[in-house]
């Protein structure tokens, strides 16, 4: 499906329910500690060709960072993501079902402000 490319804005995190979103969160969890692929894998339950892909992934994307053979969560860069993701659910659990949600075209009436407005 086509989608408006100047208002789209792609949520960082990966989608929920794949690997991407199980490793970080099992990585959030302990973000003290630094796993070896092998270990994400037997752990998750995911194929370990899969967990190193998706690693290299979410390294490229600054979720997580590795030493060696180790990979832990990028603290800072998960945290910033997850709360403006926790941000925007709030926002629009606030303001849902209120006029604006349920009339999708309200601004199709609008000035437009950038016209040249007759003097006066």
């Amino acid at each position: 499906m086509p989608v408006d490319f100047e208002s789209y804005h792609p949520n960082d995190l990966p989608d929920e329910d794949t690997n991407g979103r199980q490793i970080l969160e099992f990585l959030a969890s302990h973000p003290e500690l630094g796993f070896r692929a092998s270990e994400l894998a037997e752990e998750l339950d995911i194929p370990r060709g899969s967990v190193g892909t998706t690693l290299c992934r979410l390294e490229q994307r600054g979720f997580v960072r590795h030493k060696g053979k180790y990979w832990a969560i990028n603290v800072e860069a998960y945290d910033a993501h997850t709360a403006s993701e926790i941000g925007l659910e709030a926002v629009a659990d606030q303001f849902k079902g209120d006029y604006y949600d349920q009339n999708p075209d309200w601004d199709s009436d609008l000035p437009d402000l950038d016209a040249e407005q007759p003097d006066e």
